[in-house]
């Protein structure tokens, strides 16, 4: 027996459960893990919620870190005893142990510690498909990054200045503005009325790309910060939804790109999950990118740290402790 966090319906985090749960022997292409931190991150939320459907009863989370314990059948470059992280697991990673795929698991290097690597995988692969692969900053460009102190938000923030782009951040109160100029966003904007104009005020011509996490509150306003055939890169749904527009908006702002990216689809396979994390670890390795771990919650309390998450009451990322 193991502890897990389930959920058997859908809704806020009160439907959160600290259970015990059966775990067999890890199947053919597995490894078990006995984890030691579990990344917190926005997705968590949209499945719990309903927003991303998932079959009941649930686990959840998708990033972790933690130490082999045994292999299943097949099984090969992985040995006991190896520490080793994910950023994109079947949801289960809210729990003292799990059966992972062998093929969603990458080596932590040594000087990564747990904490770090637990919290560096989602949002450190998302920093990175975003940066140089959706959209490929160049030096001396300037660029908009929405929740500029969020896990997320502070990891691309830091690698965007190490490409040589000049970042506007915008952060949802007075409290985060701080740690998004520590990390490297030039200018910081509260999100409030007329903060578009703000950005336009910083660069007239509009911008090549904006990276929205944030989603309904931000969408048109986002749109309104690009330059013509400009890229809005919408990759969270923090406030919600983008509710359904007309595919002329795009065109009447200037022909703008609009794209809907995940993680998954640009780690798909072993070689692509393999670079990805290579890049990642080689960026903080320079010192380019620290990782900030500013919340720590018992795996029990995974409740509280979805209220923190939610409420907007967190900085960097937040890690269960199992």
């Amino acid at each position: 027996m193991t502890k897990a966090i389930r959920f058997h319906q859908t809704g806020g985090s009160d439907v959160l459960q600290y259970e015990s749960i059966d775990l067999p022997p890890p199947a053919a292409g597995e490894v078990r893990v006995r984890h030691t931190a579990v990344g917190v991150n926005f997705i968590d939320t949209y499945f719990r919620s309903g927003l991303y459907p998932a079959p009941l009863p649930s686990g959840l989370g998708k990033e972790m870190a933690g130490v082999v314990e045994a292999l299943g059948d097949g099984v090969t470059g992985l040995a006991v005893g190896d520490r080793v992280a994910t950023g994109s697991a079947p949801n289960g990673t809210y729990a003292e142990a799990s059966n992972m795929p062998a093929k969603e698991l990458v080596k932590i290097p040594d000087g990564v510690s747990d904490e770090v690597a637990a919290a560096a995988m989602l949002k450190g692969l998302t920093a990175w498909y975003l940066l140089r692969e959706t959209y490929k900053v160049q030096k001396g460009e300037t660029i908009l990054i929405h929740s500029a102190a969020g896990g997320v938000g502070l990891i691309a923030c830091q690698w965007a200045k190490a490409l040589g782009a000049t970042v506007i951040g915008t952060v949802g109160s007075e409290a985060k503005m701080a740690a998004a100029r520590e990390a490297g966003a030039q200018h910081v904007l509260l999100l409030q009325e007329g903060w578009e104009k703000k950005v336009r005020g910083i660069a007239p011509q509009g911008l090549p790309v904006v990276y929205d996490s944030v989603g309904k509150d931000t969408f048109e306003a986002s749109l309104n910060c690009l330059r013509p055939r400009g890229l809005m890169v919408s990759f969270g749904n923090s406030s919600g939804a983008v509710p359904p527009f007309a595919p002329g908006v795009l065109a009447a702002k200037g022909s703008l790109y609009l794209t809907r990216p995940t993680l998954f689809a640009y780690i798909a396979t072993r070689p692509e999950l393999e670079r990805a994390a290579a890049e990642l670890f080689a960026v903080m390795a320079s010192g380019a990118v620290k990782i900030a771990v500013n919340q720590r919650f018992p795996l029990a309390q995974a409740k509280a740290a979805h209220d923190a998450l939610e409420g907007r009451k967190t900085t960097g990322a937040t890690v269960l402790l199992p």
